[in-house]
């Protein structure tokens, strides 16, 4: 089956890769059919865990693959990093900034983006979403790498960034199905509501290949890109609300360093 995956076309690839990133929101967000609330230091330690994931992933199969790539296609290794990186900050920050979106745990009141009429659920999807964007044009970039023919970029280490976003998926889903259903909303549209958040990975996914494949030459910052859009989600999002009560940040720590050692294990490994 591996070897049958390895022989498709980088951009079915990438799309594959993603719709197993996808599935895993769903599997987190189908939560709501075993329970209606998750117990919130459980909650604070998942997310913890998924930011220790998304910072590995920034690194070894991201920044350090940009960084060697830039390097051999004659570039300024250590420019087109910080080019690259600082856009997808910027990015996620305009993003951020203008798209509305309310953060699970919030009040409306304290709703982001420009102002919008739009329902509770809708803005809590469209917050799991801004994480997900930068999460489904990363692993669109690493396979599209990988096409590349480039030394440092593996279909193993594609396939680690794929299980990596996939496992740190599954309390994005929680975290926005959840809620949901706490404020009365039905199992079935706090399900459908959750794994909605992650249809946008697949998109983002094949686009990000198909763009690579398409500009070689743009790939190093692309990398680096994806990087820095992650990290702003982990910054701005996800320590922040793994973070809000005091008594859970040890443990929260904690989890974000098995989130981080699990993603660096995968990468090494497979990579």
């Amino acid at each position: 089956m591996l070897e049958s995956f390895i022989q498709l076309d980088p951009v079915m690839q990438a799309f594959l890769a993603t719709l197993f990133t996808w599935a895993v929101t769903a599997a987190g967000a189908a939560l709501v059919f075993m329970k209606k609330d998750i117990n919130p230091k459980v909650l604070d330690m998942m997310l913890g865990f998924a930011a220790g994931v998304m910072i590995a992933a920034s690194f070894w199969s991201l920044l350090n693959p940009g960084i060697e790539m830039a390097e051999h296609m004659g570039q300024i290794p250590w420019l087109t990093a910080v080019i690259g990186f600082l856009g997808g900050g910027i990015f996620m920050r305009l993003t951020d900034k203008f798209l509305p979106h309310l953060h699970p745990g919030l009040k409306m009141d304290q709703r982001e983006g420009v102002k919008t009429s739009w329902q509770r659920s809708t803005l809590l999807v469209l917050a799991i979403t801004m994480h997900n964007i930068p999460e489904g044009l990363a692993v669109g970039v690493a396979f599209g790498a990988v096409a590349a023919g480039l030394p440092s970029a593996t279909i193993g280490g594609a396939i680690a960034l794929a299980i990596g976003i996939g496992i740190q998926n599954f309390p994005e889903g929680a975290a926005v199905s959840m809620p949901l259903r706490r404020e009365g909303m039905s199992q079935r549209k706090s399900f459908l509501m959750g794994q909605s958040s992650g249809i946008v990975e697949p998109i983002a996914g094949v686009l990000g290949a198909y763009f690579v494949l398409s500009m070689q030459s743009i790939l190093p910052y692309a990398l680096c890109f994806a990087a820095g859009a992650m990290i702003f989600v982990v910054v701005e999002e996800l320590i922040p609300e793994s973070q809000r009560v005091t008594a859970n940040i040890d443990m929260v720590t904690m989890a974000t360093m098995g989130g981080f050692s699990v993603m660096m294990l995968l990468d090494v490994a497979l990579g």
